[in-house]
């Protein structure tokens, strides 16, 4: 029996759902492998129920996602490699601590507790959550041009508008609030890690150089922040913004992710 994974767990980020994948689930479905491509409880439905409805966002929490992603993972039989993009990216960094995965990779992935890098395209993208307290309690949308800068800003315009109305839906203020509020407040909060952890499988960060929202800078402090000789890289990709899964030339980066992990996964 092979020891090489055979399942893919894909974990989408904040603004949109599984969706976001669709290219990603065929293109590894046609090499042989498994997908699987969970949600945040609560949002099962289709974007366009979501944005009819978003009300399952306003008391989302960071805890609930976790616990639903590790018992997605527990009902494996073997574990498989973990991809996640943006908010994806630190849930699959949580996934790696607490003993999942074969391997993994991160696309643009925002921070884990402890990072406080802050840069100024990453504060304007964010601003429309963070500007009013009163978030906390909301689902909280982008218009077409925060969506556009925050995500899709080296895109034509008309792919852009295309994939908003396709893939963007609001995200659940509360989450980003403790998110800004975690450093402040004393002990581990929902995004904590164990950057010494000598047992976690290998993670490689993969950075837009044109990110706004999770920038290059954001991926190297978070990567830098890892202690010990567990595996840990980072790979900036020129032209890339932060909606990478769907830019065009996703290919050759879902090939590349795949490839890495293959052959780190332990």
């Amino acid at each position: 029996m092979s020891d090489t994974p055979d399942t893919i767990v894909l974990i989408h980020g904040f603004w949109v759902t599984p969706r976001s994948w669709e290219h990603w689930v065929t293109h590894y479905q046609d090499k042989g492998l498994r997908v699987l491509t969970p949600t945040y409880p609560g949002l099962e439905a289709e974007v366009e129920a979501i944005n009819a409805d978003p009300s399952p966002l306003e008391t989302l929490t960071a805890p609930q996602i976790i616990a639903h992603l590790c018992a997605v993972l527990d009902a494996l039989p073997t574990p498989p490699i973990i991809i996640g993009h943006s908010a994806g990216g630190a849930f699959t960094q949580v996934l790696l601590d607490r003993g999942y995965g074969a391997s993994a990779v991160v696309l643009n992935s925002a921070p884990t507790e402890g990072v406080t890098v802050t840069p100024l395209s990453q504060l304007r993208s964010t601003f429309p959550v963070l500007r009013n307290p009163a978030n906390r309690h909301r689902a909280v949308g982008f218009t077409f041009d925060q969506w556009n800068y925050a995500f899709t800003n080296t895109f034509d315009e008309r792919t852009a508008r295309a994939l908003y109305e396709r893939y963007a839906i609001p995200a659940a203020g509360g989450i980003l609030w403790d998110g800004v509020l975690a450093n402040l407040l004393p002990g581990p909060q929902d995004i904590a890690v164990d950057y010494h952890n000598q047992r976690r499988a290998p993670l490689l960060f993969i950075s837009g150089s044109e990110d706004h929202i999770m920038p290059p800078s954001v991926q190297h402090a978070n990567a830098a922040h890892y202690q010990g000789d567990t595996i840990t890289e980072v790979e900036l990709f020129e032209g890339y913004a932060h909606l990478l899964p769907a830019q065009h030339g996703w290919e050759q980066i879902a090939d590349h992710a795949l490839d890495w992990a293959l052959r780190h996964a332990r």
